[in-house]
């Protein structure tokens, strides 16, 4: 299933700042071509590149002031190769983060889901968050958690990934947080979804139902969307003037729709 992904960002740099990149295909992605490039008319610079335990690859590099583009894309011609787990990886999982307050939604979660285990469990907490949030975009805050999704009801596919990681682990299921690439998604942009362990394997969690799972392409993985932001900064003012993200199948789409109730890895 050959996927051509892209991605085009243009910033304005208000003095010279500390700039750090997660918008690449992930380490263990298949690539038959990828390019970056980081750029202001003539002139280039060289990122350096920077790979997490998740394979999670950081592109990191100093911006001088005033406008800076950067382009991405990159063609996936095979399966990716799942992250390797470890128990330690499983613990982290686990435990409540920054967005996902698995304490503070434990006695929901408990008298909601109680009896359920497994891929039941899995399935249970997803249509529970697609059946009681509603897709608002604009109407949430990139410091929305899982909790206040709960309370509001409302939010963007990183609420709806926050709120299913946050349940999950207040069941004891680790469950972690994926920035993708989703062709076809509508709309278009970086996406987000849920990740739960079960039998020593990740499935992935769309309870948006806005992408195709079996044609994800994995950037980033971590506790929650604070590990897995497209663009972080520090020392100076950074303005976003334009982002296009693209995502689409080269060839042949996948086989009938996704039904969500089975159990997906991220491919």
């Amino acid at each position: 299933m050959p996927r051509r992904v892209t991605a085009e960002l243009d910033l304005d740099l208000g003095t010279s700042v500390d700039l750090i990149f997660q918008i690449t295909a992930a380490r263990g992605v298949p690539l038959s071509e990828e390019t970056l490039t980081f750029s202001r008319g003539d002139l280039t610079w060289a990122a350096t590149e920077l790979v997490d335990a998740a394979g999670s690859r950081l592109h990191r590099l100093t911006g001088d002031q005033g406008p800076l583009s950067i382009r991405y894309e990159a063609v996936i011609d095979a399966r990716a190769t799942p992250p390797a787990t470890s128990a330690l990886d499983t613990i982290a999982y686990l435990r409540p983060s920054r967005y996902c307050q698995s304490d503070e939604v434990f006695g929901q979660a408990r008298r909601q889901f109680r009896g359920l285990a497994g891929a039941d469990l899995i399935d249970a907490v997803s249509e529970f968050v697609a059946s009681t949030v509603t897709y608002s975009p604009g109407l949430s805050l990139g410091t929305d958690s899982a909790v206040t999704t709960l309370a509001s009801g409302q939010g963007v596919c990183r609420d709806y990934a926050h709120l299913v990681i946050a349940l999950l682990r207040a069941m004891d299921v680790p469950a972690r947080y994926a920035a993708c690439y989703a062709p076809g998604l509508v709309p278009m942009d970086f996406h987000a979804v849920a990740e739960a362990y079960l039998d020593g394997q990740w499935h992935v969690i769309d309870a948006t139902r806005l992408s195709d799972r079996r044609s994800l392409v994995r950037i980033a993985t971590g506790r929650d969307a604070a590990d897995c932001a497209f663009l972080s900064y520090h020392g100076g003012y950074v303005g976003l003037e334009s982002m296009h993200v693209d995502a689409v199948l080269e060839d042949e789409a996948p086989v009938g729709p996704d039904d969500h109730r089975v159990l997906v890895q991220i491919a």
